[in-house]
């Protein structure tokens, strides 16, 4: 799952993308509302964590005009805003939900997976193929009912597959939803991480088969 943050203050935004991080998200993050429209406008984020007092203007602003344009992603505002008045208005600017500063890390993440959860949103409850099963909430890939020991691209490569069974999925819509902005990627990084997930889905007995399309992306088939 890909998250775009949107905060400026340098510390904070450093923890949250290292917290959301450790709970297997990818992350990019900007400062200001210039970068965040452009973010918005060039790549697709399964969430978005809003602050709106942000050095050049409201992000209120930045919700509503997305919202006109008729972007539906989840966006979650967090904010030291706290009044009644403050949390309605950016509910009715179109915000999904509104946490308010100081916060629990904890909640944060539960707060965006339940986001992710909604009907027509990217977090499902269960994928599964052949003798593989990969609970999204977690997330965790089982074979069998045993975990495999997969990394968070290991995971996120996973899904993006098994959503798509049977389907060639272009490589840039892989790289786009496991590659964060300030990722540095290899010409041959996700051949390697690839090759590394066969391996691991081997090892750990699954009967699904991850196919390469030379020149266009992946597939994930059942087992004949």
């Amino acid at each position: 799952m890909r998250l775009l943050l949107i905060e400026d203050n340098d510390r904070l935004s450093e923890f949250l993308e290292k917290a959301l991080r450790d709970a297997n998200f990818t992350v990019d993050r900007v400062a200001d509302i210039r970068d965040a429209d452009a973010a918005m406008a060039g790549a697709r984020f399964d969430a978005v964590i809003l602050d709106l007092g942000l050095p050049d203007g409201n992000g209120l602003d930045l919700l509503q005009a997305r919202r006109a344009a008729g972007d539906s992603t989840p966006i979650l505002v967090l904010t030291a805003r706290d009044g009644l008045s403050d949390r309605v208005n950016g509910l009715n600017h179109g915000a999904d939900d509104y946490m308010t500063k100081p916060f629990a890390m904890e909640e944060l993440v539960a707060r965006i997976k339940a986001l992710l959860r909604r009907p027509g949103a990217a977090l499902g409850v269960q994928l599964n193929l052949g003798n593989v099963s990969l609970d999204t909430s977690g997330p965790a890939l089982m074979v069998e009912g045993k975990r495999a020991g997969l990394t968070r691209r290991e995971l996120a490569l996973m899904e993006i597959l098994l959503r798509r069974p049977g389907n060639v999925v272009n490589r840039t819509i892989i790289e786009d939803g496991i590659y964060g902005f300030d990722d540095e990627v290899g010409t041959n990084a996700l051949e390697v991480l690839v090759s590394r997930l066969r391996k691991k889905l081997t090892a750990s007995g699954a009967d699904i088969h991850l196919h390469t399309v030379r020149g266009v992306g992946y597939m994930v088939m059942e087992p004949h």
